[in-house]
């Protein structure tokens, strides 16, 4: 139901502080990872994990969480989920191992993933259709917010307190969201409250994309020739082919592909995968910025805000140009400038001075904000209200799905490049590496992510061309009709 428009945007207010808190999350994490390495005695390989349990948690559930959104209140799942965050982040503090820090970050995936499937479904049943890329714009900006700040609090707390605080900053930060929400977020009653749970459709899926999360994420470890990377890829296939099957036949689907038959839906969720994938690689970048140019953890985090204060600053100004043009344009010119910047950081040196940094971050941070929330406002803007919460959770989809995907792709691609750089062997422990290794590393990786991102920008110029044929025919249409 849409609320108030004295509360409308304070209930906006409660659902960014819960973004930012996700978003302020993941950007401390990535920073504190070659911490990890040195406070557990770890390898690169697994301090993984611990961004990847996360989001193999958030990739298996996504869609199950949204399909039970669509036929229970939003918000009270929204808040389930934002306290099952708020106390496993204050668990991941309490780590004593590695692998106990893992297994919490898990639980903690699963609270996010309750917020993040039925975010974007709260923010559009709450403004109206000729606000909604503004309000989707003004979400990007609070996940630019949380990312910026991130990386300067995280050097901060590490260097000052320890690491167990970049975790348990998430707890303040929780009580007051929740206390927000629950203040001026409307409930948000299905539309169609008797409709049935696809639960044989659920567990299924659940299984297939656990099963490719796992896969792609074992691959970097272990070899995608692993017999048991190639077990887990197969059954994720075999799995895909089976939901598909249940979910033609059963009356009430999980999830209801003929959503996927309306072409401009599926070319925006695939353009939203796709750069995505590319960003995964953006872990790279504090070992970069410590072991080649030798900055601290603090001046690291100061390095990282450039692309999302960038971001932040224009994401609602895409949004609200998006509302009054349309997303096609505006999208695609945020794709060009992603392409430029991995082409830029394709051309980063060891001694690349410190403007040269902060322009290639800069130019990704306004590509990104450009392109986000347009996407996301055309997602939205083309399913039924019954679906707005399948919708939202596939949105999250396709980013768990990119980050999953994109951290263990990008990450080999790295290691392949480093590798062949000083012809190491395979057993090298890559953050010990050269720094002209670990510089060749992220250009190679940067020069391929440029293509995956223009192959994005090639689907956004199809999806721009076949919406202008779709209202040139139904302007001619419309003087025969009168």
């Amino acid at each position: 139901m849409k609320a108030s428009s004295q509360n409308k945007w304070l209930a906006l207010l409660g659902l960014g502080m819960g973004v930012f808190m996700a978003t302020l999350d993941a950007s401390i994490v990535n920073i504190s990872l070659p911490t990890l390495v040195r406070v557990f005695n770890t390898s690169f390989a697994t301090v993984q994990w611990v961004v990847l349990s996360y989001v193999v948690v958030l990739a298996s559930l996504m869609l199950g969480i949204a399909r039970l959104g669509d036929m229970r209140d939003k918000k009270r799942i929204y808040l389930t989920g934002l306290g099952l965050f708020t106390f496993s982040s204050f668990l991941c503090g309490l780590s004593p191992s590695i692998g106990w820090l893992i297994g919490f970050r898990a639980l903690q995936g699963l609270g996010a993933v309750m917020m993040q499937a039925l975010g974007n479904a709260l923010v559009t049943q709450i403004v109206s259709p000729s606000e909604r890329g503004r309000a989707l714009g003004l979400m990007g900006t609070t996940v630019s917010v949380g990312i910026a700040i991130g990386p300067p609090l995280g050097g901060l707390l590490i260097g000052s307190i320890g690491w167990q605080s970049v975790f348990w900053v998430n707890v303040p930060v929780g009580i007051l969201t929740a206390l927000a929400v629950l203040r001026f977020v409307p409930a948000c009653p299905p539309p169609n409250p008797h409709q049935r749970f696809d639960a044989v459709g659920a567990l299924v899926l659940f299984f297939t994309l656990g099963a490719y999360a796992l896969g792609m994420t074992l691959g970097q470890d272990a070899g995608f020739s692993s017999p048991t990377v190639r077990a887990l890829l197969l059954s994720a296939l075999a799995g895909l082919l089976v939901f598909i099957l249940i979910e033609k036949r059963v009356p009430q689907p999980m999830l209801d592909l003929n959503l996927f038959r309306n072409p401009f839906f599926s070319i925006n969720l695939m353009m939203g995968f796709l750069v995505f994938v590319v960003l995964a690689g953006g872990f790279i970048m504090p070992f970069y910025l410590e072991n080649v140019k030798g900055f601290s953890v603090q001046m690291t985090g100061l390095f990282l805000m450039a692309n999302p204060i960038l971001m932040g600053i224009t994401a609602p100004i895409a949004g609200s140009l998006s509302d009054r043009f349309g997303s096609r344009v505006i999208s695609l010119m945020g794709l060009l400038l992603i392409v430029a910047g991995c082409i830029a950081f394709g051309t980063l040196r060891a001694d690349t001075n410190t403007f040269g940094i902060l322009w290639r971050l800069g130019v990704l941070g306004l590509g990104m904000g450009m392109f986000q929330s347009p996407n996301n406002s055309a997602i939205m803007g083309a399913v039924p209200r019954e679906r707005l919460g399948v919708a939202s959770g596939l949105i999250g989809l396709s980013r768990t799905l990119g980050n999953s995907t994109g951290l263990p792709l990008m990450g080999s691609l790295f290691t392949a490049q480093v590798l062949a750089s000083r012809f190491y062997q395979s057993g090298v422990e890559i953050t010990r590496a050269e720094p002209q290794a670990l510089v060749d590393g992220i250009t190679g990786m940067y020069h391929i992510a440029a293509g995956v991102v223009l192959l994005s920008a090639l689907l956004a110029s199809l999806a721009l061309w076949m919406d202008t044929r779709r209202k040139r025919a139904a302007h001619s249409i419309q003087p025969t009709q009168g």
